[in-house]
C-alpha cells in the first residue's frame, strides 16, 4: 500500500496507539475494505473497531463507500480497539469455586497473631510480592509509567499487607484510559495480573498517587474475592484499615504494630480534611468534647468517605461479571 495518492485514490491517516498507518484506496471502495486492511496492520478484528473521524464515531457498514461517509484525501482518523490476543487475557480466569477453598485452607493454617513486627522474612520478602512490573511500551514516556509502578509495588504499607496476607501477584501493569476508559483497575485470575489506570485520560501526566494506590488495595482484595459482596467489602475494609494503622505507626517511629482504632490519624489530605470536617461542621464546640470525642467523629467522616469512594470504585472495577461486555466490571 503506498502513501502516495493518485487521481484515482485518497490517502488515509490512521492513529493508532502512537503509531500512524498511511493508507491508499479509491474513493468507491467501500468502508469494510479499509476496516479490513486495518485488521492485518493492527490484530484488531473488524467488531472490535472503532473509527473516530471530526470526534465522532461512525459504523461499519458494507453498502457505503469512503467518499459516501465524507472521507476525503488527506483525512486523519483515530481507532481504538483490543486485539483478539489481548481479549482472551483478560478473560483467563480460575475456577472461582477451587480458588476459594484454596485460600480459605491457607487462611485456616495462618497462624493468629496480634502484634506483628514489620520486619518480613526473607521467604515473604520475595514471595509476596508484584513478581513483575511492565508499563505499556505503546503509550509515551513508559519510563515514567515504570516509576509510578515501582513506587507502587514498593510502598511499604502495601508490601506489609501483601506479606501479611500472603498475596502474590504475577504481573503490576497499566491499563491504557482509550482502551478501558470506564475502569480503574482489573484483578485477572486472582492475581495473575493487576491492571491500573495510573495516568490522565489526556495523557499528559499521571494519576494523584494515593487514589491508585486505593485502587490497587481494591484489586488486592480480588485476590480473595471475585464478586463485590460482603465478603469483599470486609476484606478491602481490612486492608485500608491496615494501611492507615501502618502508616500512623511510621510516623510515630515505632516497629511494631497495635491496634489504634482507637487512637486513629489521618494518613492522606484527603483524611485530614475529613477531620477538619468532622471538628468543626457539627455544630459542636471545640473546647466542650474529649480528644477520644473528636476522634472518633473524624474516624466515622473519614469511614464515611472512604465508605462513598468504594462504592465508585466498585463502578469502575473490572474484576467481577456483570454483562456481556468484554471488560468485566
Amino acid at each position: 500500500m503506498s502513501s502516495e495518492a493518485t487521481p484515482e485514490t485518497i490517502s488515509l491517516s490512521i492513529g493508532f496507539r502512537g503509531t500512524t498507518h498511511e493508507i491508499s484506496l479509491p474513493p468507491d471502495a467501500p468502508l469494510m475494505r479499509l476496516v479490513a486492511l486495518l485488521e492485518e496492520l493492527t490484530s484488531v478484528p473488524p467488531t472490535l473497531q472503532k473509527l473516530l473521524f471530526r470526534g465522532k464515531k461512525f459504523q461499519h457498514a458494507a453498502n457505503l463507500t469512503l467518499a459516501q461517509i465524507g472521507l476525503r484525501d488527506g483525512t486523519k482518523l483515530q481507532m481504538l480497539g483490543q486485539t483478539a490476543q489481548e481479549i482472551t487475557s483478560l478473560n483467563v480466569t480460575e475456577s472461582e469455586h477451587h480458588r476459594k477453598e484454596r485460600i480459605l485452607h491457607e487462611r485456616a493454617l495462618k497462624p493468629q497473631v496480634k502484634v506483628r513486627s514489620t520486619a518480613s522474612s526473607t521467604v515473604a520478602s520475595t514471595t509476596y510480592v508484584f513478581h513483575k512490573l511492565e508499563p505499556l511500551s505503546h503509550l509515551p514516556k513508559p519510563e515514567a509509567a515504570l516509576e509510578r509502578l515501582s513506587k507502587l509495588s514498593s510502598d511499604p504499607a502495601i508490601r506489609h499487607i501483601m506479606q501479611k496476607h500472603k498475596f502474590s501477584v504475577g504481573v503490576l501493569t497499566e491499563l491504557a484510559p482509550h482502551e478501558a476508559p470506564h475502569l480503574l483497575g482489573l484483578n485477572v485470575g486472582a492475581g495473575q495480573s493487576i491492571k491500573l489506570r495510573i495516568r490522565t485520560d489526556a495523557y499528559d501526566g499521571f494519576r494523584p498517587y494515593l487514589e491508585v494506590r486505593r485502587v490497587l488495595c481494591h484489586e488486592l482484595t480480588h485476590n480473595v474475592w471475585g464478586d463485590h459482596d460482603d465478603n469483599f467489602k470486609e476484606l478491602n475494609s481490612q486492608l485500608n484499615r491496615e494501611v492507615a494503622e501502618f502508616e500512623a505507626v511510621e510516623k510515630r517511629g515505632t516497629h511494631y504494630l497495635v491496634d489504634l482504632r482507637g487512637t486513629y490519624e489521618h494518613s492522606s489530605n484527603e483524611e485530614a480534611d475529613a477531620l477538619i470536617h468532622a471538628l468543626g461542621g457539627n455544630g459542636i464546640p471545640l473546647g466542650s468534647d474529649s480528644v477520644e470525642d473528636r476522634r472518633r467523629r473524624a474516624l466515622e467522616a473519614a469511614t464515611a468517605r472512604l465508605r462513598k469512594e468504594e462504592e465508585e470504585l466498585e463502578e469502575s472495577c473490572g474484576t467481577t461479571v456483570r454483562s456481556n461486555k468484554i471488560s468485566r466490571s
